[in-house]
């Protein structure tokens, strides 16, 4: 049987913490962010944790993360 391959996207995008779970960035920081406030734009600085609901499907294409 082949390898897995890992899907280079979500590696990017994705890392595993230290109890298995999927870190992932927060989104609305790229642009236009004069008329977001500075308790917004803070908030989004710190990495979040990737839904339960989503996690079956994150584990088939980081199958070695």
């Amino acid at each position: 049987m082949p390898k897995m391959k890992t899907s280079r996207a979500a590696a990017k995008r994705f890392s595993k913490t230290g109890s298995g779970k999927l870190k992932r960035n927060k989104a609305y920081r790229r642009h236009i962010l004069t008329k977001k406030t500075t308790k917004n734009k803070r908030q989004l600085r710190h990495p979040a944790l990737a839904d339960e609901t989503n996690v079956k499907n994150m584990k088939k294409i980081l199958p070695y993360a």
